[in-house]
């Protein structure tokens, strides 16, 4: 269970050069909300840098942030991923994605200098960011009678919910998001209501 009502992205992306002894580390900082967000800007940064020496990046995912995921792509084992990751972490960010392509400049850098490189260089781009606090939403459905409707709109009304869908068919349902901090209130309240069925669907 989540203790916190709310979570730290960012407001819009970013972009920022840092070099390193004739390297070029082009650092980007995005703001994702799926897997496959993260996998389109992958792809497009590969198009952006075609001759680039390597694409490493890192990415937290989720207002509980549990996915994450760090990824070195041809740099020494947890010298570029991993510096990376806990620049993210450190600033308690989720829904995130960095990605830092390098070109390489002909001199080698060793194990400590890489990892000195990636992680200043996430930490030049996190600079440029702007920090955006965002409330944890729980979704749900709800299914009613027409005699509950009333009602059941009085308690979306009291714990400022938002409707995003409402079908009025043979089964009467909608789709609505509220606050974490809200949930108890909210499914306490729909107890009382015998004819409808409140289902939880995801948090947002």
């Amino acid at each position: 269970m989540l203790f916190s009502d709310s979570y730290l992205t960012i407001s819009e992306n970013a972009e920022e050069l840092y070099k390193e002894k004739g390297s070029k580390f082009v650092a980007y900082a995005f703001y994702v909300s799926s897997e496959s967000e993260i996998k389109e800007k992958l792809v497009q940064l590969r198009k952006e840098h075609p001759s680039a020496s390597h694409h490493c990046y890192a990415w937290r995912l989720g207002a509980d942030k549990l996915a994450y995921r760090a990824n070195d792509d041809g740099e020494p084992s947890h010298t570029a991923g991993k510096p990376i990751l806990m620049q993210i972490q450190s600033n308690d960010l989720t829904n995130i994605l960095i990605v830092v392509v390098r070109y390489f400049g002909g001199t080698l850098l060793g194990v400590g200098g890489l990892i000195h490189a990636y992680k200043q260089a996430t930490i030049n781009v996190l600079q440029k960011t702007e920090r955006l606090k965002r409330f944890i939403l729980f979704e749900y459905e709800v299914e009613f009678d027409f005699d509950s409707m009333s009602a059941m709109m009085r308690i979306l009304r009291d714990v400022e919910a938002n409707v995003i869908s409402a079908k009025y068919q043979e089964k009467n349902v909608v789709t609505f998001g509220v606050k974490k901090q809200h949930a108890e209130k909210l499914e306490e309240r729909f107890k009382d209501l015998y004819t409808t069925k409140l289902r939880f669907l995801k948090m947002v």
